[in-house]
């Protein structure tokens, strides 16, 4: 699987910046190096110690001109990232320089980067497995500390200590079952299904509490999609406005301001939340404010939490009744607003119709109930944890593979307790071996990895 083609891409991002890097990586790197830098002071690069440095120009000498001053720096495989020779060009940041640069390192001998072909590299080389692979676009792609946190602990490793924990344990499962085949007394082929029924259950517990905690690993890694719903000004944009410490949102008292979905995202708590401020649901002819009402219904059925805003001083009305159905069966929060003013709200029927959900009194123009708001939403987020050092599951492709190895070993568990031959429960927890194999790239195909790094970015 790995090849031996030198390797050169940018790996900082367009536009200006202070400096500019391009990034080759293969056994050519420094021969390619020495063709296109010339020395300040004349050294050759190809006498260069790992780890270190040299200041010059970046030169096309067939045309004698002078294309850059950089630094180069020089990193001996196997101790480095890809565990290939690396050769880095440190330019003027912007975007033709190092365009230039990276056009004359591919003219001498290098090849462009695949999308993720360096990390890519690294995996294959055997540096980092599959999953903490994964972490380092988790960590790229990170919103906030939290985010950031939990994709480094993924990046050292963590999550694959726990999975190859989990699959060593398997090991054992299969290797008991092999030797009760071989060793078929009838007395001990009891007393070893009774210990691999206590194993794999233990396992199927470690199991769940991993697939349990992926629905708040992936907000985490990816953001609660929130959406803001309620009437004609009843405090929405003014709520969006707060939550992020900007008038982002157009407030005034006539109704249907807000036409179209605004987006935004903010950081509660080390918690990414996509909010999402919509037009006020009501019977209308205009026609923009009524595609910003159909839009409002089709963003209630994308959300993971819906906050709806209610008016303490207005009656329930029509609108609200409606709105009140279209977000029956999702994970809500109830906000009363405007409790600065006399109430006409009917609170008994709003505590009946959602008993098992927060509600909030709040004056959003007085920012009374904002903490409590952002209180709520973490705790639905952790559902009551308190975020440690446990290992979250932040991947989907993770979890969907967690569950589908975890239904192996509740098959296999049925299988002892059935009765039947104990060799016969072996397909099952080997299936479920496979499987878990996959996360850390023990046992994934090539298609698999190959739509993995596609999604990440060239040159790292």
């Amino acid at each position: 699987m790995i090849n031996e083609d030198t390797i050169a891409a940018i790996s900082t991002s367009a536009g200006e910046g202070g400096i500019g890097i391009v990034r080759i990586s293969g056994s050519k790197a420094l021969e390619i190096l020495d063709k296109v830098f010339v020395s300040h002071r004349g050294k050759s690069v190809l006498n260069m110690k790992s780890y270190s440095m040299m200041y010059g120009y970046i030169k096309d000498k067939q045309k004698d001109e002078i294309i850059d001053e950089v630094i180069v720096s020089y990193m001996k495989a196997p101790n480095t990232y890809t565990r290939e020779d690396i050769v880095e060009i440190n330019c003027h940041g912007g975007v033709i320089a190092v365009k230039r640069i990276l056009s004359l390192v591919l003219s001498n001998g290098a090849r462009l980067a695949d999308p993720g072909e360096f990390t890519k590299r690294a995996f294959l080389n055997g540096r980092i497995d599959l999953s903490q692979a994964e972490a380092v676009i988790d960590i790229i792609r990170s919103k906030t500390d939290e985010s950031m946190r939990l994709a480094i602990n993924q990046a050292q490793g963590k999550l694959s200590v726990k999975i190859r924990n989990i699959n060593d344990r398997l090991l054992n499962i299969l290797a008991h079952i092999e030797a009760s085949v071989d060793f078929p007394e009838d007395d001990i082929e009891k007393i070893i299904t009774n210990k691999l029924i206590r194993d794999a259950t233990e396992i199927e517990k470690e199991m769940d509490v991993l697939i349990r905690n992926a629905d708040t690993g992936k907000i985490i890694r990816e953001g609660l999609n929130t959406i803001i719903v309620g009437k004609p000004n009843v405090g929405k944009s003014s709520l969006l406005n707060i939550l992020l410490q900007e008038k982002r949102a157009i407030v005034t008292e006539i109704p249907g301001t807000t036409r179209d979905i605004i987006e935004e995202y903010i950081n509660i708590k080390g918690i990414p939340i996509k909010i999402i401020d919509t037009a006020g649901i009501r019977e209308t002819k205009d026609l923009v404010e009524k595609i910003g009402v159909e839009k409002t219904k089709e963003y209630i059925d994308r959300a993971d939490l819906v906050i709806f805003m209610l008016d303490a001083s207005k009656i329930i009305e029509k609108e609200d009744l409606i709105i009140m159905d279209l977000i029956s069966d999702k994970q809500k929060i109830i906000v009363i607003n405007k409790i600065d003013a006399p109430s006409n709200l009917d609170i008994s029927l709003i505590k009946e119709k959602f008993k098992d959900s927060p509600i909030i009194f709040a004056s959003v123009k007085e920012e009374k109930g904002i903490d409590e708001i952002k209180n709520n939403i973490v705790e639905l987020v952790y559902k009551g944890k308190v975020l440690g050092t446990d290992v979250y599951v932040t991947n989907i492709r993770h979890q969907e593979i967690l569950k589908k190895a975890k239904e192996s070993v509740k098959n296999g568990i049925e299988t002892l307790k059935s009765g039947l031959p104990i060799d016969c429960a072996s397909i099952d927890f080997k299936d479920a071996y496979l499987k878990l194999g996959e996360i850390t790239g023990d046992t994934v195909s090539d298609d698999v990895i190959d739509r993995i790094f596609s999604n990440f970015c060239i040159g790292k």
